[in-house]
């Protein structure tokens, strides 16, 4: 009796890929036809100028085109990649790279440190033309970049410099767990995650961030008072108020708080402070962020991040001495991180189910610290401060509802203000 023929994984795995390509550049052209549309949607008629509607309208179908050249390319690297058997050539090479700079060429780590080097070196060149277009072509046309070609690379040597330093003993540490964590490697693998996760989220704010951008206290003043006002109000354990120099390299605005348990940091964007009109719009920004801190959204993130982890590490040991998963994809070997490469290929259907609901989960929060700064008092100032920031990011003003539904973390502006609007003529 002949035994059945192993699945073709590899086979499978480009089918889904080229099926998703296609499938997201449906919705990129329905996005494409939105972002084409001469007229503000209704929520915005007589708050947003035509002046600036036609330059967001601009920069976003600039966008649009940019993006439809690049998914394009990246689907043919990415199928080329697997199709041609460039994963398994690039391990042999690795391999013999060892061995040519006097290395143990039988050690797996050292293999697969040589592997990563080669990798994201190569992936760094490939994706440097676009990198630079869009830094240098697109978002300098329309004003945002700030940034010099210096700086520019000084990012990139920076961040490879961090990943040489930080990568090694977490590849190895991995590797090591898979070779001796026999029944409970699951365990093992969401274990060191879960504490990679919490030191890197403890001194990325304070030893790495600081390498990119600087970090100033908020000076003494009314917006100071106003948040640290607020903050206290509400139980917040405030420690530190920073204002970060964004505007060393893009106009873009932004504002984030980290740390633990009680030890908070808020930092602010300077493009932020700037944008907004008045002191009342930054502070309901920060509400709009203290609200998630307040409904424990960090938290029910992180949670269910651990869970969707754990998960997958132990979908992995299922498969991780899977022979005709390796074969299919031309491995006649059987690597730690080449298993975990291959299981991230394969569950891919997996991840984007999960990304969608993720996104899910994350709008409803998002209506959620909306309506908690709302109950705070702040309803005038967010719906101002939303606008004027999506006006001075020239932010796409008119929105397909599938290509939102799929790929935004956070509702389109008008969602947003018909949710505010809605609430309040509820308590009237």
């Amino acid at each position: 009796m002949e035994s059945p023929a192993p699945f073709p994984y590899l086979e499978a795995v480009v089918g889904f890929m080229v099926f998703m390509y296609l499938f997201e550049t449906y919705l990129d052209m329905r996005q494409h036809a939105a972002l084409k549309l001469p007229t503000l949607p209704a929520p915005l008629v007589g708050i947003v100028s035509m002046e600036k509607f036609e330059k967001a309208q601009a920069y976003s179908l600039e966008k649009s085109r940019f993006h439809f050249v690049h998914a394009a390319v990246g689907i043919v690297e990415e199928s080329a990649t697997l199709l041609l058997g460039l994963l398994p050539w690039t391990w042999d090479k690795s391999g013999s790279l060892v061995g040519k700079l006097g290395f143990d060429q039988s050690s797996e780590i050292l293999h697969t440190l040589a592997f990563l080097a080669v990798i994201t070196l190569w992936s760094q060149v490939l994706e440097l033309p676009f990198s630079l277009y869009s830094t240098f072509v697109i978002e300098a046309r329309h004003g945002f970049n700030k940034q010099t070609l210096l700086l520019f690379f000084r990012d990139i040597i920076m961040g490879l410099a961090l990943t040489v330093v930080v990568g090694p003993p977490i590849v190895a540490a991995i590797i090591v767990i898979v070779q001796k964590g026999g029944p409970y490697l699951a365990l093992y693998l969401w274990a060191f995650m879960l504490l990679l996760s919490l030191v890197l989220m403890a001194l990325y704010p304070v030893l790495i961030a600081p390498l990119f951008n600087k970090f100033t206290p908020l000076p003494e003043g009314e917006l100071r008072y106003k948040i640290e006002k607020l903050a206290s109000s509400l139980g917040f354990p405030l420690k530190k108020l920073f204002v970060i120099d964004g505007s060393t390299r893009s106009s873009h605005s932004n504002a984030y708080m980290y740390g633990f348990y009680n030890s908070k940091r808020i930092v602010l964007y300077d493009t932020l402070i700037s944008q907004c009109k008045n002191e009342e719009e930054v502070v309901a920004v920060i509400a709009h962020e203290l609200g998630h801190w307040k409904l424990s959204h960090t938290m029910y993130s992180f949670l269910a991040m651990q869970v969707l982890t754990l998960l997958q590490f132990g979908g992995y040991t299922l498969v991780r001495n899977s022979t005709d998963l390796f074969l299919s994809f031309g491995f006649t070997t059987q690597p730690v991180l080449i298993g975990l490469i291959l299981f991230q290929h394969t569950i891919m259907p997996f991840h984007h189910l999960v990304s969608f609901a993720l996104n899910l989960v994350s709008r409803a929060f998002e209506f959620q610290a909306d309506a908690f700064a709302r109950s705070l008092g702040y309803k005038d100032s967010l719906r101002a401060g939303l606008i004027k920031l999506q006006e001075e990011n020239l932010s796409a003003m008119n929105t397909d509802p599938w290509y939102s539904a799929y790929h935004y973390s956070h509702p389109p502006l008008v969602e947003r203000l018909q949710a505010l609007d809605e609430a309040s003529k509820k308590e009237e």
